[in-house]
């Protein structure tokens, strides 16, 4: 198998567009320049990336980035073996040689001293340098590179500076609509309206406790497993709150809160 292969999305992934994303990514990439996606967790940023990926044919290239991660983990570093070192390219380096999307998730977990290296690729040079290697890379035309983040979690130790913000084209994202949202659980899960109906007002419900004792609402994506918990044959309510409640909160007024909710509109 060789490396396009190896990163080839094989089966159309399901996303629903809510506006013209679809076609503005399109135009960027067309032009090769770098994308940012911006939104809060699980509202579809990775699954729209994956789905251009798709679409325009291309390989794509997954970092999960982490405040461990060094610079040596996106660009290469060398390796011993039997017969003395030898270099191993990291998941950047061989984006750009292949041609493939690069896309850094969560890049403001990254350290800031990481991502400095991806400068050289986001400008009209777009090349990499390999200090340790002694080495210039030129991107494949194809390359692109494209990052996301949750600016809920913004901090001062955890932004994006703005010499790195301002090399990228940008997408802000949210949750979707009430409509496109019921039509997104229903299709991503199987089970009917009426029910995905149901799972998105409690997911509205959640929301808007944003900033009142939640950080962060109920997730597109954990509207998504309460449906995979319900069509397997989990009872509604005990599928929402081991889906949705649980993994968002350990304050006990707010999981009686949402657990409230859960009642009255399975009642």
């Amino acid at each position: 198998m060789n490396d396009q292969a190896q990163y080839s999305i094989k089966e159309k992934p399901f996303y629903q567009a809510q506006a013209d994303e679809v076609e503005l990514y399109e135009a960027a990439y067309a032009a090769r320049l770098p994308v940012m996606v911006k939104g809060p967790t699980g509202c579809g940023k990775s699954r729209f990336v994956e789905y251009m990926a798709w679409k325009l044919n291309k390989p794509l290239i997954t970092v999960a980035c982490n405040e461990d991660m060094t610079a040596s983990d996106l660009v290469g570093r060398y390796l011993l073996d039997a017969n003395g070192t030898r270099w191993l390219d990291g998941p950047l380096t061989t984006a750009a040689r292949m041609g493939a999307i690069c896309y850094l998730d969560e890049i403001v977990e990254a350290r800031q001293d990481t991502t400095v290296v991806i400068h050289p690729l986001t400008d009209h040079r777009r090349t990499l340098p390999l200090d340790k290697k002694g080495e210039l890379i030129q991107a494949h035309e194809d390359f692109q590179l494209v990052i996301s983040y949750n600016p809920g979690y913004q901090s001062l130790m955890k932004d994006l500076k703005q010499s790195t913000k301002q090399r990228f084209t940008g997408f802000e994202f949210d949750y979707p609509s009430e409509e496109t949202e019921i039509s997104i659980v229903a299709t991503e899960t199987g089970i009917d309206a009426e029910l995905a109906k149901k799972l998105v007002q409690i997911g509205g419900a959640a929301r808007n406790l944003k900033g009142h004792g939640l950080d962060e609402g109920i997730s597109t994506r954990l509207l998504t497993y309460a449906a995979t918990l319900i069509k397997g044959g989990v009872e509604p309510k005990a599928a929402c709150r081991m889906a949705m409640v649980r993994p968002i909160t350990d304050d006990a007024d707010i999981r009686k809160t949402l657990d409230h909710a859960i009642d009255t509109i399975f009642a």
